[in-house]
């Protein structure tokens, strides 16, 4: 217990709880806990669809020190459940802030506590898996722990739940804003490009500038197009978005559809994270629950082709099992931390898709080569 009164708590399932001091908006929600260790990108990670369902525990403890800024989210609202830090948020020091992350996260409704050991919740993660949580936030300190455990007891979990559809966009649209450059900051794409179809399985911002910064014309579908939703935008590619959830419970829908794409085009297509997974289910593998996930920014990744390593960013809790990948489906890069599958490939189509996420940057340009791959694919006489 923290000597000043708490006005905020954790609860996990099995119930331990932890007492804080709260931030942002009142009230309680459930999800899943995970652990980041990504030491800057925090409003990045908040507003990462990929979240959806999941409470934050970021192992840095410097957060909220830059602030919040519009050009920073990757999506129009943050799509995490809430955020459990080790310090206080201080107030802002960096000259692109334009409001305080308290603030910002009382505006759109999200939870956070702060003074938890996070290092302790991060150890309890990673030896129990990622727990069922109730994370509550009472200026007044009234805690009703009983049914704050129970709330935390009788959340669903991940596992089968298809959360693409709820965060993907709900119509079509253009995109051509390119990726950030000093000074002009963001530019438009102007010159014609190579026509992409991207599925919005939740896709974050960045990884539609990087498309149109390699050269591609992208229109945004929703997760749940058809294959003639896609087909009849006549593409030279399709590319899979990220996402959050279980992607066998997305697949459901996901998957006879891009079956039906890869049966009636040879066009180039690539994926990243779940847009990743889902191609792998449609090649005929399978996918399975990891114990906490990875997320972070400082994941070695190996090209096993090249011998190539990358520092990139990851966030999922779903894993490709690599045992079950079919002939003529091959491994293209696996983790250096536990050797888990981070991409594969059609031996003998343009077919692919990593795990990572090249368009995060933490290398900071080591993965930008998979857009231009793609975009060079889509070049390549048919």
């Amino acid at each position: 217990m923290p000597r000043t009164p708490p006005t905020a708590c954790l609860a996990l399932a099995d119930g331990t709880v932890f007492y804080g001091r709260g931030f942002g908006a009142t009230g309680r929600t459930t999800a899943e806990l995970c652990f980041n260790t990504a030491m800057t990108g925090y409003q990045e990670i908040m507003t990462d669809p990929s979240y959806a369902g999941q409470i934050v525990t970021f192992t840095f403890p410097h957060v909220g020190n830059t602030g919040v800024t519009p050009e920073d989210d990757e999506s129009a609202v943050p799509f995490a459940e809430g955020m459990v830090v080790k310090w206080d948020p201080t107030a802002s020091s960096s000259w692109r802030a334009a409001e305080e992350l308290d603030a910002w996260l009382s505006r759109h409704g999200k939870i956070a506590i702060g003074g938890v050991d996070t290092r302790r919740l991060t150890r309890a993660i990673r030896q129990q898996g990622a727990p069922h949580v109730a994370l509550v936030h009472d200026p007044d300190g009234n805690f009703d722990l009983e049914a704050i455990v129970a709330a935390a007891r009788a959340f669903p979990g991940l596992v089968g739940r298809d959360l693409a559809a709820d965060v993907s966009c709900v119509q079509s649209y253009r995109w051509d804003e390119m990726r950030w450059a000093w000074p002009e900051g963001y530019l438009r794409r102007e010159a014609p490009g190579r026509k992409v179809v991207a599925i919005d399985y939740g896709a974050k911002r960045n990884i539609l500038r990087c498309l149109a910064s390699a050269g591609c014309d992208v229109t945004v579908l929703p997760a749940t197009a058809t294959a003639d939703d896609v087909l009849d935008q006549a593409p030279d590619g399709l590319f899979l978005s990220n996402g959050p959830g279980d992607p066998a419970a997305t697949g459901r829908y996901a998957v006879p559809v891009l079956r039906q794409i890869m049966d009636r085009s040879d066009m180039p297509i690539f994926g990243i994270c779940l847009g990743h997974q889902l191609l792998a289910l449609a090649l005929g593998a399978k996918t399975q629950k990891m114990n906490h996930g990875h997320h972070g920014a400082n994941h070695p990744v190996k090209e096993l082709a090249t011998g190539k390593v990358e520092i990139t960013s990851m966030n999922h809790g779903f894993t490709v099992d690599a045992q079950t990948l079919p002939a003529g489906v091959e491994e293209t890069h696996v983790s250096l931390f536990d050797g888990s599958n981070c991409g594969i490939r059609l031996s003998d189509r343009p077919i692919w898709s990593v795990q990572h996420h090249p368009e995060a940057s933490p290398g900071p340009q080591d993965s930008f080569y998979l857009f231009e791959r793609f975009a060079e694919a889509m070049k390549a006489p048919a």
